[in-house]
């Protein structure tokens, strides 16, 4: 298993530590005729070696390769401006898919799949804190894009649906403190609420821009609490 965290600690690198904003508007405006849209397949092929540190792998390599740059010019040519974030998410769950799939067919490992090598905890907490840091800002950016385009065009006074979204993401994590037994989670979440709404009750003409904290802290807080806690079972196998 200590392989696939390694593939996808690979993945995150390439996708987001190594991709700059600029190389992204590149690809957009040229497609497949954009250089950065290769440079970018060359490294994450470059990092698969890297992580897995035996040549012996290249075929892994060059397979996760060409299946990035298909799932990537396919993105290219599919996206449009108004969908943009429904792109980028399809564009991650085949990237991860490919990734499952090398893994399976190159490591089998239903005949490892518990033996973890000595030390792999520090890959994990790799992955965990890449995953916090860097890929969760901007996985947050592409689930909030209506909201934050909603802030400013004056025609409510609420965000389409953010009470539907603040009360479901708000059970999620009661739910997870109480099967986790962490009920002081509970009161600093009531805190945090607390908080957000009296500055909505207080100036009521602010309450999209309230919304749209609240939600975007919840998420923060979600991600980070999901991420903890995947992080833990997986120290846990070791």
């Amino acid at each position: 298993m200590i392989i696939l965290i390694k593939l996808l600690l690979a993945h995150l690198v390439g996708d987001f530590l190594l991709q700059p904003k600029s190389w992204v508007e590149e690809k957009e405006q040229h497609k497949a005729k954009s250089l950065k849209l290769y440079m970018h397949i060359a490294i994450h092929g470059l990092l698969v070696l890297i992580v897995l540190w035996d040549f012996n792998h290249w075929l892994v390599a060059l397979l996760l390769m060409v299946f990035h740059g298909i799932i990537d010019a396919v993105k290219l040519l599919g996206q449009r401006e108004n969908n943009k974030s429904t792109w980028f998410f399809m564009d991650q769950v085949f990237h991860i898919l490919s990734i499952l799939g090398c893994w399976v067919l190159f490591f089998k490992p239903e005949n490892n799949f518990n033996l973890l090598a000595e030390g792999s905890s520090i890959w994990i907490y790799s992955v965990a804190l890449l995953f916090i840091t860097v890929v969760s800002g901007i996985l947050m950016r592409e689930l909030m894009s209506s909201w934050s385009k909603a802030l400013n065009d004056g025609q409510s006074e609420s965000l389409n649906n953010a009470g539907k979204y603040i009360g479901m993401l708000e059970r999620i994590f009661v739910f997870t403190f109480v099967v986790t037994d962490n009920w002081e989670g509970i009161g600093f979440l009531l805190a945090a609420k607390s908080v957000f709404r009296f500055g909505d009750l207080k100036e009521s003409k602010d309450r999209k821009l309230t919304e749209y904290i609240l939600i975007g802290t919840l998420l923060s807080f979600g991600i980070a609490v999901a991420t903890g806690l995947v992080t833990l079972k997986l120290i846990e196998i070791l």
